[in-house]
């Protein structure tokens, strides 16, 4: 009993925080703003009068939408609950900075797959495509918790007022978008162009997504969720370590 009673209280501290940051903050204005309206402009801004081919793009624009949508809430937390006086109480409470981190973590996951879900079914309506279900569902999962542990880590700096942080995520965010390959089909890229896109987690998502909508991939599966896995740690490592170091100076 001595065992499982701080694993059964870790694991409830971070449902209680996942559940405290949907309720609060999955309604908040700039959520709204960089997590849905703001991907929905910007696929209309490079898809209306370009003659685009939608079938053929509509896997990139679907990982960008989910990778705004998964990171749009972590940014904001902490900043936000500094600025309001409740981080503070919440680490008066027996969590750790371990049972915050998942916590936050797993309230963006969860807004990015609600969010990417339902868009995956209106665009069958339209689009009609012949999904591997299983791949399309595990990539979604991964890359939700890996996109959620990157908005998690941009957070971690001291600061209280979220506009800040939201400007410094905003400098990581974009160029991830524009050197994913979502834009520019990875064997359309070469020398340096190819060599950047290795450095986006986007990049492997695009591949899963490509392989999952149309049967095809530039890299190997394998790889691409090996990638994606392997940010995943990176970001939650550095999550953990900033946290706990920058803990007081934001207090």
């Amino acid at each position: 009993m001595l065992i499982k009673y701080p694993n059964k209280q870790f694991f409830r501290g971070v449902m209680v925080t996942t559940e405290k940051n949907i309720r609060i903050y999955y309604t908040k204005a700039p959520v709204m703003i960089f997590g849905l309206l703001f991907p929905l402009f910007m696929f209309l801004s490079f898809y209306l009068g370009r003659g685009i081919n939608l079938h053929f793009f509509f896997p990139g624009f679907l990982a960008m939408s989910l990778f705004f949508t998964a990171s749009s809430v972590g940014p904001l937390i902490t900043p936000w609950e500094k600025q309001a006086g409740t981080y503070e109480r919440l680490l008066s409470f027996p969590v750790s900075i371990n049972t915050i981190i998942l916590g936050d973590i797993a309230a963006g996951m969860i807004f990015g797959i609600i969010i990417n879900i339902i868009v995956i079914i209106i665009s069958q309506v339209f689009l009609n495509y012949s999904i591997d279900i299983f791949i399309l569902l595990t990539g979604i999962l991964l890359a939700s918790f890996c996109f959620s542990s990157l908005g998690v880590l941009l957070a971690s700096p001291s600061v209280r007022a979220p506009s800040h942080i939201m400007m410094f995520s905003s400098l990581i965010r974009f160029p991830l978008i524009f050197i994913s390959g979502i834009f520019i089909p990875l064997e359309n890229l070469h020398g340096i162009a190819r060599i950047l896109t290795y450095l986006s987690p986007i990049t492997y998502l695009v591949d899963i997504f490509n392989f999952s909508f149309k049967g095809e991939s530039s890299i190997s599966l394998i790889i691409d969720f090996a990638a994606l896995f392997a940010f995943t740690v990176v970001f939650m490592y550095l999550s953990n370590r900033f946290h706990k170091r920058n803990l007081m100076k934001g207090l």
